[in-house]
């Protein structure tokens, strides 16, 4: 992981998170074609924050940690995906008490639109404060947004994608100049700020990671984002040719070193001994399958979950890593690597995640570490 300058100049290595006991894995990766060597390979766990409230998650987070997994990262929800066992709970109340809770473990928003229902001075404020509470354990994760999240608080009409990028950019570059500045004053596009101060800060930025799903948002993810998320099972296609393409274009066109970029993989992936059960697991999780042209409009909870039970289970299963043998799962994870996405965020769909994370971290951990 890296830590931008202000000026997005010099950059500067963070120091490792990693507790006694758990060694980093270096593993080879070939990036377009060229080889990259001594890339250590990081893991982390996905707090559904969509399936479960905000203690059981905060539970599993120090699960996930005694598993010896690198970080957590929860989804920022104000309306769940389902009605029927939904939740939503506030991410920012949870990175705090997550925080309270761990020792070592990287924490982060996978991801947070700090756009619309968010003022982005306010997002800088808070993640501001969770990096002192933490002592530098946070990391911003952002995108661009989806309408069943912003509309509910606002009525506003949903925008275009040119509009929504737009100004993700610009809450951007306010947030770094909040963190860095003493007094900020700004007369954006989108917003607008005077005399802005954040009193409590942390010495170093808070590192910003951007959400990219195509090769427009992952090139800005490589000229300005201290690293990248995408989610798996797409197809190889998308991050081979586009998005990873995009982030190295990206950092050559800002004179970065793409390897400095951590690239995080929202890595789908039902892993049970029990092969029905791996299958069966993902059926909460079917409105990951739909398309986004069939969920743009979605406004509601229960449209979305009425279209998500229209799938069948074949639709459904196709998004994730389905495995009952730790060897078939590496070797289904292992494209990625070869892709060169270095930082695993595993996201195990089944309603008992003690079980996924005793499971994973027993037979699919080691595996990964010792590539």
């Amino acid at each position: 992981m890296v830590v931008a300058s202000a000026d997005f100049g010099a950059w500067v290595p963070e120091p490792s998170l990693r507790g006694a006991g758990i060694a980093p894995v270096s593993v080879s990766m070939s990036v377009l074609g060229r080889k990259v060597t001594d890339v250590t390979l990081k893991i982390g766990y996905k707090a559904s924050a969509e399936q479960f409230g905000p203690r059981d998650l905060v539970d599993f987070t120090v699960l996930a940690e005694e598993t010896g997994l690198d970080s957590a990262w929860i989804s920022d929800h104000f309306l769940p995906w389902r009605v029927n066992g939904g939740h939503a709970p506030s991410a920012l109340a949870w990175l705090g008490a997550a925080g309270e809770r761990t020792e070592r473990i990287t924490l982060g928003t996978s991801v947070m639109t700090p756009t619309f229902r968010y003022n982005p001075a306010v997002v800088a404020q808070t993640f501001a404060t969770l990096a002192l509470l933490t002592e530098g354990r946070v990391v911003l994760g952002v995108g661009s947004g989806e309408a069943l999240n912003e509309i509910a608080v606002s009525g506003r009409e949903w925008p275009e994608f040119k509009e929504r990028f737009a100004r993700l950019r610009e809450a951007v570059g306010l947030m770094r100049r909040l963190w860095s500045e003493d007094s900020v004053d700004h007369d954006g596009d989108y917003y607008k700020l005077v005399g802005a101060t954040i009193y409590d800060r942390p010495e170093k930025p808070v590192p910003v990671y951007v959400a990219a799903g195509g090769p427009m948002v992952a090139r800005y993810a490589g000229r300005a984002g201290d690293g990248f998320i995408c989610t798996s099972g797409k197809g190889m296609e998308l991050y081979t040719e586009k998005l990873l393409p995009g982030v190295a274009e990206g950092a050559a066109k800002a004179e970065r070193d793409v390897s400095g970029i951590d690239k995080v993989l929202e890595l789908k992936i039902s892993y049970d001994r029990d092969p029905a059960a791996a299958r069966e697991n993902t059926r909460f999780w079917a409105p990951l399958s739909l398309t986004p042209e069939q969920k743009h409009s979605v406004t509601s909870a229960e449209e979305m979950e009425r279209l998500a039970d229209e799938l069948p289970i074949e639709q459904i299963a196709k998004r994730w890593i389905v495995a009952s043998e730790p060897e078939e799962a590496v070797e289904m994870i292992r494209p990625y690597l070869d892709a060169g996405l270095n930082h695993l965020m595993v996201h195990g769909p089944g309603h008992d995640q003690r079980r996924f994370l005793t499971q994973f971290g027993e037979d699919v951990l080691p595996l990964l570490r010792g590539l």
